[in-house]
């Protein structure tokens, strides 16, 4: 166990596999969807994802995060136990084959950077997953704060576990949640898995095809409305118990305005926002925010997130283009860049 937060930079490259897999389910997919406001029929009806190629409901882009979130347990609660809590500012998805019905991933955690910016540690975790072909179908990149105890309230602990589900071992560590593994002090790179090719040689079935879009075209706006209730929903369905989402005094105990949205909650209306436009959620194949702000949600009134997006680059010979999204709740930028890259038909 590491006894301070300095202590973590020496193991960069820690890293161990996941005892079990994360099978995935169908009304998992569909909670999920709803949880995200994600109502492309393709993560809904079998039949709607079966004319898109696929041989199941095909999950939400940021729908991986949560078994990343059962998979780092054990590094957030060991490795990384210098920390009182964390803060998530980055997040990339990779998609190198879409998650699917039944589907069963297994995913290998890595600390792969620690960063000291400002006199805070940035530290990024890797997971790379793997589902029953062997292949990697996805990889997840996810870079937070660590926060001490020096700059949150002394009563943050007590309070969390006062106000927390029972049955729940959560500590204050929750802002990145996280499933006990098994250590792999020296993985065979020799034997490691291929990266899977589905995602970017199968035939996207967009509605936006790629000789109707030219560099500086606009996607259409969309404003997506967020309640306590949808907080609480996004909770329960993720995983992620984190009371500064639901709990007012929890919230002003870690310095925080108000309650505030999952970051990874804004972060899957962004997917949906772009992967809606597409036609096709397996055209995503790759996705990378970096938050610059919270979605405050009152008790009182709800909240709304309004995306923009626009046409950064296209490559003609791959058909495939990068968008630059935009989000903003309240006046205020939420993502200070997020970008997807995407094939076209």
């Amino acid at each position: 166990m590491v006894e301070a937060a300095s202590d973590v930079a020496g193991l960069v490259g820690h890293r161990y596999r996941a005892d079990d897999s994360y099978v995935v389910g169908r009304e998992k997919i569909r909670e999920y969807a709803r949880a995200v406001q994600d109502f492309h029929p393709a993560h809904w009806s079998e039949d709607a994802a079966g004319e898109l190629g696929y041989a199941g409901l095909i999950a939400p882009t940021t729908f991986i995060s949560i078994a990343a979130m059962l998979a780092n347990r054990r590094l957030l609660e060991t490795v990384m136990a210098g920390y009182d809590t964390f803060v998530q500012t980055d997040q990339v998805f990779e998609m190198y084959k879409p998650i699917l019905t039944g589907d069963q991933l297994i995913s290998d955690v890595e600390l792969a950077s620690v960063r000291r910016i400002a006199g805070k540690d940035l530290l990024t975790i890797t997971n790379t997953f793997t589902d029953q072909t062997g292949d990697i179908v996805h990889i997840m990149h996810t870079t937070v704060v660590g926060i001490t105890s020096e700059d949150v309230s002394a009563d943050i602990s007590d309070t969390i576990e006062r106000v927390i589900k029972s049955g729940l071992e959560v500590t204050s560590r929750t802002v990145v949640a996280a499933a006990d593994g098994r250590s792999v002090a020296n993985p065979n790179l020799e034997t490691a898995p291929r990266l899977s090719q589905i995602s970017r040689t199968r035939i996207p079935r967009t509605a936006t095809r790629f000789d109707d879009i030219a560099v500086g075209d606009e996607l259409p706006a969309r404003t997506m409305r967020l309640t306590r209730g949808d907080l609480v929903n996004y909770a329960g369905v993720s995983g992620d118990p984190n009371p500064i989402h639901w709990h007012d005094e929890v919230a002003a105990l870690a310095g925080l305005p108000d309650v505030i949205a999952h970051g990874m909650l804004t972060m899957g209306l962004g997917a949906g926002f772009v992967t809606g436009w597409l036609g096709d959620p397996g055209a995503m194949i790759r996705y990378g925010v970096r938050l610059s702000n919270y979605t405050v949600i009152e008790a009182a009134s709800a909240g709304s997130v309004e995306f923009t997006g626009r046409i950064k680059s296209v490559d003609a010979a791959s058909k495939t283009a990068a968008v630059v999204i935009v989000a903003k709740s309240a006046g205020r930028k939420v993502f200070g860049l997020a970008t997807a890259d995407v094939r076209l038909a």
